[in-house]
């Protein structure tokens, strides 16, 4: 199930170094000595996860539904437009974050709301080539909030 989870990021535009990215730029003012390859085992942790891969599979597949127009309406057109007062693609990733604490929330929250690298990609792409990505770019932005969370944990366990 991992494995099919991978598969349908990179599928879609999203590398797990693209990912990283964000991980890194949220952590690496709070620990000095932070590497990609630190980044990058926060987002194996996180991907092993049975509640993110089911996000994931979820998530994906109604972008790729609404892609082919076969949503029902009103939910087609809320889905395809990434309507802001839809919400529920930000529910789903909850699920996500909620492993992690207030800190995965904040984190999620803050990349939402910039979207940052691959985030903003993914974002403008779905927009600009009639991709949709409305799930897509909330799962990214929820597995680097967790990353970063649990990046956040390990070193205050490790301070202690």
């Amino acid at each position: 199930m991992k494995q099919i989870a991978r598969d349908l990021l990179i599928e879609r535009g999203a590398k797990i170094e693209d990912i990283a990215d964000i991980v890194y730029e949220l952590q690496k003012k709070y620990i000095s000595n932070l590497t990609m390859k630190d980044c990058m085992d926060a987002i194996e942790r996180v991907l092993d996860k049975r509640e993110v891969q089911n996000a994931i599979l979820t998530g994906i597949e109604l972008d790729k539904l609404a892609e082919k127009k076969m949503l029902s309406e009103p939910l087609q057109s809320l889905i395809d437009s990434d309507n802001p007062l839809y919400g529920i693609d930000e529910i789903l990733v909850l699920s996500i974050v909620n492993v992690y604490g207030s800190i995965g929330f904040t984190n999620f929250g803050y990349v939402d709301k910039l979207k940052p690298g691959i985030i903003g990609k993914l974002d403008e792409e779905g927009k600009a080539e009639n991709r949709c990505n409305t799930y897509l770019d909330d799962i990214i932005g929820a597995i680097a909030a967790a990353a970063a969370s649990s990046i956040a944990h390990n070193f205050e366990d490790l301070k202690e």
